[in-house]
């Protein structure tokens, strides 16, 4: 009998997973949304990560990483073969592009695994609003994941900043996926220019005007509200006003 893993875009989800669902979960423990993707080797690629976070963010350390996302990813690698492999992912940026790169470790380590995606119910970037019987339902809903070289390829397009290559293998998931495609040009829209701060900065400098504050806490749900396909958690938002304070766009 094959086994049953579950992959969740975070800790909370799996606070909420209903007893019912049986299998073994592992925790996708990342933002490769932002930062540091460099490295030859996949030793390299986590040491950069730990430090680019360990110095962004002050909750956040060497060890802690190590212990708690690389060892996530570790066991992603050792999933046996045949196994039926649920991917519990939003549809924002943010769980999206953790999604790439957890299904580029699993076709790059496990050769026959049965890939499933389970999405949200209602809201397209929140499992959190949902009940037992509502993650149940989610859970039964799941859909067999299709072109999944074609979704590794898009970790391999991201982390290298292949603009053009990301954006085409979008489009040749569209039918399929489409919210892939709003992400991707969610992605294209962040990049800053020489004219152009990036659309999270520039939403944020209007929320900031128009509020009339720099307090976190209305400018946050503000943002949320505006720029949900983004995904962004309170850290990448803070950072991002940090940045404003410090600069002019």
């Amino acid at each position: 009998m094959s086994k049953i893993y579950h992959i969740l875009n975070g800790d909370a989800l799996k606070e909420q997973l209903p007893k019912e669902i049986e299998g073994e979960v592992i925790i996708a423990r990342e933002c490769l949304v932002d930062g540091e993707l460099k490295g030859d080797t996949e030793e390299e690629f986590y040491h950069n990560r730990a430090e680019f976070l360990s110095k962004t963010y002050e909750e956040v350390n060497l060890q802690d990483y190590y212990q708690e996302s690389v060892s996530e990813f570790e066991k992603i690698k050792s999933i046996p073969e045949n196994s039926e492999v649920n991917l519990w992912f939003e549809e924002d940026l943010f769980c999206q592009v953790n999604l790439w790169y957890c299904v580029y470790l699993i076709l790059n380590n496990t050769k026959s695994a049965h890939l499933h995606l389970i999405l949200p119910i209602d809201s397209p970037y929140s499992f959190g609003h949902l009940n037992n019987s509502a993650l149940i339902k989610c859970y039964k809903s799941k859909v067999v994941l299709v072109q999944a070289d074609k979704i590794s390829e898009l970790w391999i397009h991201y982390r290298s900043g292949n603009i053009e290559a990301l954006h085409k293998t979008a489009l040749e998931l569209k039918n399929k996926y489409t919210f892939i495609l709003k992400a991707v040009e969610a992605h294209i829209a962040s990049i800053p220019s020489e004219k152009h701060p990036g659309k999270p900065v520039e939403t944020l400098q209007n929320i900031i005007e128009e509020l009339g504050t720099y307090e976190f806490g209305p400018i946050f749900k503000e943002f949320s509200k505006r720029e949900a396909i983004y995904g962004y958690g309170d850290l990448q938002v803070r950072k991002l006003l940090g940045d404003i304070k410090r600069k002019s766009y």
